[in-house]
């Protein structure tokens, strides 16, 4: 029986493990990517910038 408390404290660490390299990941991601976005205040980012009505025909 005490092989199988070795094998689970092993899967334990590697599982540990894995979710520190993500987190170290997720963070310089969130470094490289920098500030948020230049959107105004109180302004959807996803439609920043849209002019409503008839768009310039593309030349």
């Amino acid at each position: 029986m005490q092989k199988q408390g070795a094998l689970k404290r092993q899967k334990e660490r590697a599982r540990q493990e894995k979710q520190r390299e993500k987190d170290a990941n997720r963070l310089a991601r969130r470094r490289e990517k920098g500030p948020g976005s230049n959107a105004a205040p109180g302004e959807d980012p996803d439609i920043a910038g849209i002019v409503p009505g008839p768009q310039p025909p593309i030349e």
